[in-house]
C-alpha cells in the first residue's frame, strides 16, 4: 500500500486536486504506481517532484538571476520549478531581443561597451547583483560584470532590459563585481589580473613596480537608474589578484571586503624559466583579505586626495595605506569566497587550497585599526592586522571551500569544490558539527533564497556545479553545467531537482522573491523609447505614418500593429541612408511583434508600445521583403512589406 505522503505527491505530479485523486488508481494497481515501477522511481523521487512541479499557470515564488558566463547574458530561472524563464541580453548580440542588430540599443548601450575603441561582441559574465535598499533586494535593478573586458552593465527590472554599459578605464579584467553597498550607493568592481592602470604598457620584469589592481566604486543614481561615471572613483591596489568582494551591512556598513591571491606577485614564467602561475601564485600559506573603508574614502575624494588616471579619480595606494582606507589581514591561501553574514557581524572566507572556512569579526577589525594594532606592513606600506586577533574562529568543512550563503536560522551553506558537497554549518557556534550533502559535481558558486540580504528566507539553496559527467544524455564533449535545487526547509538537506544549463559557464547567482518585481506589461503610451522612458519625438500615431525624403536621407515613420506595417512599401535609391522610426501601437498583454529586413542584418523586437529606431545604408539594390518575426496573429505571415532599392543609374 502506498503511503499517504506518496499518494499526495502522486496526485500533485498528475495535476490532481487531493490525495484521494491518486488513491483509487494506485489501489487498483493503476497507472501512477505502474509508472513508478516502470521508471524505477522511489518515494523520495516523487516527493521531490511534488515539491518542484508547477502546473501551467502556477507561478514561482522566487527568481534566480544567474550569470550566463561566456554567453554574456543573464539566465532567469523560476524556483522551485527550476524553469528557465528568460535570457537577458547584456554584453553580446541576441536576435530574439533585437539586441545588436541595428536598433536603439546598439547606439545607446551595446556600442558604448567598446573598450579602447574596439567593438567587443562577447562578455564573460560572472557576478550579477541585485540592487538593495536597507540591505534588502528591492527588485529595481540588476548589475553584472564582464571579467574578460572589465565592464559593468545596468539591467532595469521594470522591463528586463540592459540600459547601460560602463567600461572600466583603469583595469584589463575584473572579477569582484558587480557588488553593491546596502543602499546601492555604489556598485563595486574590482580588478582580477594586475596590469598597468589605464591601459599603459610595461614589461613583466616591472610587475611589482608598475602593475596594479583597483577597486572601482561606481556611483549609482537610483532615480535615473544609471551609473554616474563622473561621480565615480577608485582605490589603487597592489598587484595581487583581487577576487570576490562583498559589502558590509548593518554592523559592518561602510566597509568592503575583497579576497586576493598571488601575494607572491608571480607573473608566470615571464619567459625566464620561472614557475607557471598555478604554482608561482600558490607558495604563500596566507594571502590578504582587503578591507576598504569606503565612507572614509569618500572624504578623501571630496578633499581632492586623488590623481586622475584615464579620466577617473583614483586614491593612490600610498594615500589609501596611510589613511587606512586600505588595510589587510591574512586569509588562508588561494581564497575564493568572501561573504558577509546577514547581521553584518561576520565575514566568511573560503580558501580553495585550505580545508577551513574562516570567520572574521568586523568589530574586532575596526577596533584593531582604531587602536593602530598591526602585525606588520606589506611591501607597499599597507598595514596588516594580526590574523588570530581579527577572527571569530575557523571550522573545517572539507577540501576546497569556496562561497557561503545563509538561511534564516543562523546557518551558513558553503560550496566545497573538491569534495563536491554543500556543507551546512553554524557560523556563530563553530563547535556544532557540520552537515555535508553530496552534489554532482565540483560545485563552484552557491545561492540561497534572499541569501545575500539582511533577512534570508531559508527554504532553498542552489548548488551551481561545474561538471555533469553522468547526469544527462551525452551531447558530445562539451557538457552542460548543472544547477541542483536543494531543499533546506527540514533538518536534512535534500537535492530535489537537476537543471542543465546549456550555455556559457554560469558562475554566480542571486535568488529574490518574485513578488518584489514591479515589471511593466506594455510601454504606455505607445511610442515609449525604452532607453529614455519617455515618448520619443519620432513616434507616430495611427494616421500619421509617412515617408520624408531629404536628398539621400530617407526617414520612414512606421506604425506596427496586428497585422500590418504602415507604410508597407518603401522605395529608395541605392546609397540612400534610411532611418526607420517604428512605433508599436499595441497595448495588449504579450502582443509582441518583430521587424526584420531580409539581407540587411536588421532585426528588432517590438514589445507593446515600444519605439525603435534603425539607421542603415541601402547599399544593395534589389527587392527586400520585411516582415514580423514574432508569431502574433492568424495573419502573422501576411504582416510584411517590401523595401525596394533602385539600382544606381537605373
Amino acid at each position: 500500500m502506498l503511503s499517504p505522503s506518496l499518494l499526495f505527491a502522486l496526485a500533485a505530479c498528475a495535476g490532481g486536486d487531493s490525495p484521494t485523486t491518486a488513491a483509487p488508481a494506485a489501489g487498483a494497481g493503476g497507472d501512477l504506481a505502474s509508472i513508478m515501477t516502470e521508471r524505477g522511481l522511489t518515494e523520495a523521487d516523487v516527493l521531490a517532484a511534488a515539491k518542484t512541479f508547477h502546473p501551467s499557470g502556477k507561478l514561482d515564488d522566487y527568481l534566480i538571476f544567474a550569470s550566463g558566463g561566456h554567453g554574456g547574458n543573464i539566465v532567469v530561472i523560476g524556483v522551485p520549478s527550476m524553469r528557465i524563464i528568460k535570457y537577458i541580453s547584456v554584453f553580446g548580440p541576441e536576435p530574439w531581443q533585437g539586441y545588436g542588430y541595428g536598433g536603439l540599443g546598439d547606439e545607446v548601450v551595446y556600442e558604448q561597451g567598446a573598450q579602447g575603441g574596439k567593438e567587443i561582441t562577447w562578455g564573460d559574465v560572472h557576478h550579477p547583483n541585485l540592487s538593495e535598499t536597507g540591505g534588502e533586494y528591492d527588485g529595481r535593478y540588476l548589475f553584472v560584470n564582464d571579467k574578460a573586458n572589465a565592464r559593468v552593465a545596468v539591467v532595469d527590472l521594470e522591463d528586463f532590459m540592459t540600459k547601460q554599459i560602463v567600461s572600466n578605464p583603469l583595469v584589463m579584467s575584473d572579477h569582484g563585481g558587480a557588488f553593491v553597498t546596502p543602499n546601492t550607493e555604489y556598485v563595486v568592481e574590482t580588478s582580477q589580473y594586475a596590469a598597468p592602470l589605464g591601459g599603459a604598457y610595461a614589461t613583466l620584469d616591472k610587475y611589482k613596480d608598475e602593475y596594479r589592481g583597483a577597486a572601482v566604486f561606481w556611483k549609482f543614481d537610483k532615480e535615473k537608474g544609471r551609473i554616474d561615471p563622473e561621480s565615480s572613483w577608485a582605490v589603487e591596489l597592489p598587484p595581487y589578484a583581487q577576487d570576490l568582494a562583498d559589502a558590509g551591512k548593518l554592523a559592518s556598513d561602510g566597509w568592503v571586503f575583497i579576497n586576493s591571491w598571488d601575494t607572491e606577485m608571480s607573473a608566470g614564467t615571464e619567459g625566464q624559466g620561472k614557475p607557471y602561475m598555478e604554482s608561482g601564485a600558490s607558495q604563500n600559506d596566507m594571502d590578504y583579505l582587503h578591507i576598504i573603508d569606503w565612507k572614509k574614502a569618500e572624504t578623501l575624494v571630496a578633499a581632492g586626495k586623488t590623481r586622475v588616471v584615464n579620466g577617473m579619480k583614483v586614491i593612490p595606494l600610498d594615500v589609501a595605506a596611510a589613511e587606512h582606507v586600505l588595510t589587510f589581514v591574512g586569509e588562508p591561501k588561494s581564497p575564493h569566497g568572501c561573504d558577509v553574514t546577514p547581521d553584518g557581524t561576520a565575514v566568511v572566507v573560503g580558501g580553495k587550497l585550505d580545508t577551513h572556512a574562516t570567520v572574521y569579526d568586523p568589530a574586532k577589525i575596526k577596533d584593531l585599526i582604531a587602536k593602530g594594532s598591526f602585525s606588520g606592513k606589506d611591501p607597499y606600506g599597507v598595514d596588516i592586522l594580526d590574523f588570530q586577533s581579527a577572527i571569530h574562529g575557523q571550522v573545517e568543512l572539507g577540501l576546497g571551500p569556496l562561497h557561503t550563503v545563509y538561511d534564516d536560522k543562523g546557518y551558513a551553506y558553503t560550496s566545497v569544490f573538491l569534495d563536491s558537497t554543500v556543507v551546512k554549518w553554524n557560523w556563530k557556534n563553530l563547535s556544532e558539527a557540520p552537515q555535508a550533502l553530496g552534489v554532482q559535481y565540483n560545485i563552484g558558486h552557491i545561492t540561497a533564497a534572499e541569501g545575500d540580504t539582511v533577512s534570508p528566507d531559508g527554504k532553498y539553496v542552489v548548488a551551481m556545479n561545474k561538471m555533469s559527467q553522468d547526469r544527462y544524455v551525452n551531447v558530445g564533449p562539451l557538457l552542460p553545467q548543472s544547477f541542483q535545487l536543494v531543499d533546506i526547509s527540514g533538518p536534512e538537506m535534500k537535492v530535489i531537482y537537476d537543471l542543465p544549463i546549456p550555455l556559457g559557464e554560469p558562475h554566480y547567482a542571486q535568488m529574490m522573491k518574485a513578488d518584489k518585481l514591479h515589471t511593466i506589461t506594455a510601454y504606455t503610451p505607445p511610442g515609449i523609447n525604452p532607453y529614455t522612458d519617455e515618448k520619443d519625438a519620432g513616434a507616430v500615431a495611427a494616421g500619421e505614418e509617412r515617408i520624408v525624403r531629404n536628398g539621400k536621407k530617407v526617414d520612414v515613420y512606421m506604425s506596427v500593429i496586428r497585422s500590418h506595417f504602415a507604410p508597407d512599401h518603401i522605395e529608395v535609391n541605392q546609397g540612400d541612408e534610411i532611418t526607420l522610426h517604428l512605433t508599436s501601437l499595441e497595448q495588449a498583454l504579450d502582443q509582441t511583434h518583430g521587424f526584420a529586413v531580409d539581407m540587411y542584418n536588421v532585426n528588432v523586437s517590438m514589445e507593446p508600445g515600444r519605439y525603435e529606431e534603425i539607421t542603415f545604408v541601402a547599399d544593395r539594390a534589389g527587392v527586400f521583403p520585411f516582415y514580423c518575426t514574432e508569431f502574433c496573429s492568424a495573419l502573422h505571415l501576411e504582416m510584411m512589406g517590401y523595401l525596394l532599392v533602385k539600382p544606381t543609374g537605373a
